[in-house]
């Protein structure tokens, strides 16, 4: 599967104009649909105080609001740089098709952004993650799952 440049070289310059105009950091993303651009992101971390307005995120938000649909399926997302661990998820939740990246995680790195912890607290059993994570009143939470499969307008994501 190949990708197109001029996406690319969009997601590219976004990442850099948002550097320049003192938005954020050096990230940008374009998602297309059918050839065409439906949304762009940029990373909006310090802009808004929000640790997950990466630019795949907003990219997600933005495209999902112009196509009325949480469900990106059909969708190519092109990223300035390869995507950390919250924004591969939010885009395997996005359902795209396919993601293009430019800068690789070691970029990442090497420019002060390293993601590799994150990977390695995933692979660590709960008990030896560095945020202490207790399972609490699990009896009283199932009921929202019991809630779910008894609602008959869920829509299944």
């Amino acid at each position: 599967m190949q990708g197109n440049p001029i996406f690319m070289e969009q997601a590219i310059a976004l990442a850099t104009e948002n550097v320049t105009s003192g938005r954020g950091g050096p990230f940008g993303a374009v998602i297309v649909h059918e050839g065409k651009v439906v949304a762009t992101g940029v990373n909006l971390v310090t802009a808004t105080n929000d640790p997950t307005a990466h630019a795949e995120v907003t990219a997600i938000r933005n495209a999902s609001a112009a196509l009325a649909t949480f469900d990106l399926a059909g969708c190519e997302i092109y990223t300035s740089c390869e995507p950390c661990p919250m924004c591969l998820a939010a885009i395997y939740w996005s359902h795209c098709d396919a993601i293009f990246y430019g800068n690789t995680s070691a970029d990442a790195a090497a420019a002060g952004f390293d993601d590799a912890f994150l990977y390695q607290e995933i692979e660590r059993p709960l008990e030896q993650r560095r945020i202490p994570i207790v399972n609490l009143l699990r009896e009283q939470a199932i009921s929202n799952f019991e809630a779910w499969r008894k609602y008959a307008g869920r829509i299944d994501y």
